[in-house]
């Protein structure tokens, strides 16, 4: 069985544009071509236009795409790693959309907001406790009063810079790269720098213990699903981890 190309954009929420241009740069090649010159994709095609979409969807260009996919050998496991991104967005999604729920109804009824109740879910505070636990209260007060203090365009450019490190470090894994490599080690150097500028962690305390705190963020990332879905999965959170002790054991 197959579809035809407009079937395709309509069923992936894509266009037909798209669905040619990803055919004329090699990225998501058609089935067949029907008689009548229009493209046709059969079950394999959906797969892998499924995965195109996936890694758009965590911000990565086409022509990392591309290497990305050329070096994957089980499109199953890849899926599964996406798949646990997937579950845990949509558990966090799912805590954001019960606590505007609750303001609303507060508000139309006029009780008491809950601050500690209005922002379940967003990121800001979405490890908080962990946080707490691990490093301190002060550690989460610093943080936090630092994110606070940022205004929107402040707070886009740290978000998009975290997202376009963490499409990096899957575009390299997903290239086969070593962790000793020049490209990882790179990245490894990023991620600390990234690290050292999130006031309250050990990362950005003057004598802290950067070494054992990079060294243990490696293992939870590997550990955490909520932390290796941002890398691409387990596998992908597995070479972060050796890339970051590599770079440790280097320069920390």
């Amino acid at each position: 069985m197959d579809w035809s190309i407009q079937e395709i954009a309509r069923i992936a929420g894509t266009t037909s544009r798209a669905l040619r241009h990803y055919d004329e740069i090699g990225l998501l090649k058609p089935s067949r071509i029907a008689h009548n010159g229009y493209r046709h994709y059969d079950q394999e095609a959906l797969l892998h236009l499924q995965r195109i979409l996936l890694l758009r969807e965590l911000g990565l260009g086409l022509p990392v795409i591309a290497d990305v996919l050329s070096n994957e050998s089980d499109a199953a496991t890849a899926l599964r790693g996406h798949l646990r991104w997937l579950r845990h967005e949509q558990e966090r999604l799912s805590r954001q959309i019960l606590s505007v729920q609750n303001t609303i109804e507060a508000v139309n009824e006029g009780r008491e907001l809950m601050a500690e109740n209005m922002f379940d879910g967003f990121d800001h505070t979405q490890y908080k406790e962990e946080v707490e636990d691990r490093w301190g209260k002060d550690a989460y007060a610093s943080s936090n009063t630092w994110w606070q203090g940022m205004d929107g365009a402040e707070k886009a450019a740290w978000k998009q810079r975290s997202q376009q490190l963490g499409s990096d470090w899957i575009a390299a894994a997903g290239k086969g790269v070593a962790p000793d490599s020049d490209e990882a080690q790179g990245l490894a150097r990023r991620q600390v720098e990234w690290l050292r500028g999130i006031p309250g962690t050990p990362a950005s305390a003057p004598g802290g213990d950067l070494k054992g705190y990079v060294l243990g963020l490696g293992e939870m990332y590997v550990a955490d699903p909520r932390f290796s879905a941002n890398y691409g999965g387990e596998s992908g959170a597995g070479f972060v981890r050796e890339a970051l002790r590599v770079y440790a054991e280097a320069n920390l």
